[in-house]
């Protein structure tokens, strides 16, 4: 089933008098929501304790947790050093999703830094081909792993090298941020046909079982010359997508992912938009 869901907590959540992480699950649920996701973007520094904690009631409440792994990670570094830090980056996120419950684990792949495109690119997929064994041989290939269409042109992350990252292997599905694709290609998401063209070269190249399990950040974000600069929220104007479209396609395509509000601090409720608009569809 198609799930929708926030990046964290609303500005409303706090303004409602809500602190904590237990309390954000029956919160998403009553807002109608049906999945969460869990940033440990500046580091994963959850206690055993409060990571069961926290997986216990958002399972309670029937919100599907994802986690999104810290923003550090950068498997083209040329550091082989700091290569294994991007490794343990996402291992450490994976204990913690298995603590909290969780089955998916988001990640920023690269930055290609001085190096040549492809150059960036060729390391990066290396270096995903030992994360994946390192991934099975502690036990964590239940899980999968998204690694995410970036916004910026510098960083790696466009629709064609996510997908040949996630031909490595099963436990890679994509992480398909449609706010990043408009913004490193400026403004290009318009109409149903720009969302299905991508779509559908996923899905000839990576297969629809594994599509069905896609998983999609969503959010308007502004943008320069050189790609994203800063998520916005569905009450802006100027800057898109917009989800009208993605709606259609998905439904025309009969994909069912997991659809994550990353707007800047109105998630939840435009995660709500979309859930509605998409279920309003005839």
């Amino acid at each position: 089933m198609i799930k929708f869901g926030p990046s964290g907590n609303s500005i409303s959540f706090f303004e409602e008098g809500f602190q904590t992480s237990t309390e954000s699950a029956i919160w998403t649920k009553n807002r109608g929501l049906d999945c969460f996701e869990y940033s440990f973007g500046r580091g994963v520094n959850l206690s055993e304790a409060t990571a069961i904690k926290i997986g216990e009631a958002f399972a309670n409440a029937g919100v599907e947790l994802s986690v999104h792994a810290p923003y550090f990670i950068n498997f083209a570094n040329p550091d082989d050093e700091m290569a294994e830090k991007s490794y343990n980056y996402v291992l450490s996120s994976a204990i913690a999703a298995r603590r909290m419950q969780a089955k998916r684990i988001v990640f920023h792949p690269a930055s290609q830094g001085k190096m040549a495109r492809d150059e960036a690119v060729d390391l990066t997929l290396k270096r995903l081909d030992i994360l994946r064994d390192m991934i099975y041989d502690r036990g964590y290939n239940d899980l999968i792993f998204c690694p995410e269409t970036m916004g910026k042109l510098g960083q790696i992350g466009t629709v064609e090298e996510i997908v040949r990252f996630c031909k490595l292997d099963d436990i890679y599905v994509p992480c398909v941020d449609f706010g990043h694709i408009n913004a490193r290609e400026k403004g290009s998401l318009k109409t149903v046909a720009d969302y299905k063209d991508r779509l559908s070269f996923m899905i000839d190249e990576l297969g629809f079982e594994k599509m069905q399990k896609l998983h999609i950040h969503f959010s308007k974000i502004e943008y320069t010359k050189k790609g994203e600069v800063k998520h916005l929220t569905f009450e802006d104007t100027v800057f898109g997508p917009e989800f009208e479209p993605l709606a259609v396609a998905l439904k025309e395509l009969s994909l069912q992912p997991f659809i994550v509000s990353e707007s800047a601090g109105t998630q939840a409720e435009d995660a709500l938009y979309m859930k509605k608009c998409y279920f309003n569809l005839k």
